[in-house]
């Protein structure tokens, strides 16, 4: 047996995929979330009614739990943290499908990339009990905890984004996930 060495083993690597998360965040919070934030905050606000920022504990790096920001894009119900968004969920506001379409419902997690708690490129986070669920439908799920989640991923890229419609779907973003790990450059 033969172990390959992953990229971000390194601490050179680490090191450097950490000060890019850091300047390219500050960069965004600086001169895009300062000035973004209050007109989303005002769409959000004359939607529905409820906090401008959706809070979510999430799994990390392994499997640690940290809080998750997002701008809110469905109206306020109890079962948010067990009844995961589908497609036409009723819940969605109007706004809310707009900042999901175009991934601005993410921005504020530049602020979780500032704190260490994400990376901007790496395995998307999901909340508790989703992984929990995938943990034991797909195989390998468990190796995506190995470094920290991002704000966008190459299973992103390679088009597996959005809603997750069945356990197949989650295998392919596992797998780009991996493979990512695995090939690691600057």
């Amino acid at each position: 047996i033969t172990l390959r060495e992953e990229p971000l083993r390194d601490f050179v690597n680490r090191f450097l995929k950490r000060m890019f998360d850091l300047i390219f965040s500050l960069f965004v919070v600086i001169f895009v979330l300062s000035w973004m934030y209050a007109i989303v905050a005002i769409l959000i606000k004359l939607s529905s009614k409820g906090p401008v920022i959706f809070k979510q504990l999430r799994s990390g790096v392994n499997n640690e739990e940290f809080m998750c920001y997002k701008f809110r894009s469905m109206r306020m119900s109890s079962d948010s943290d067990l009844k995961q968004a589908v497609e036409g969920d009723s819940r969605l506001t109007k706004i809310g499908a707009f900042l999901r379409k175009t991934s601005l419902d993410e921005f504020p997690q530049f602020l979780n990339v500032l704190m260490g708690d994400m990376s901007i490129v790496g395995p998307r986070p999901h909340p508790l009990n989703l992984n929990k669920e995938f943990e034991r439908r797909v195989a390998g799920f468990k190796k995506r905890h190995r470094f920290k989640p991002g704000i966008t991923g190459l299973a992103q890229s390679m088009g597996y984004s959005g809603f997750i419609s069945s356990a197949q779907d989650m295998n392919e973003r596992v797998k780009m996930d991996i493979f990512y790990f695995k090939n690691w450059n600057f």
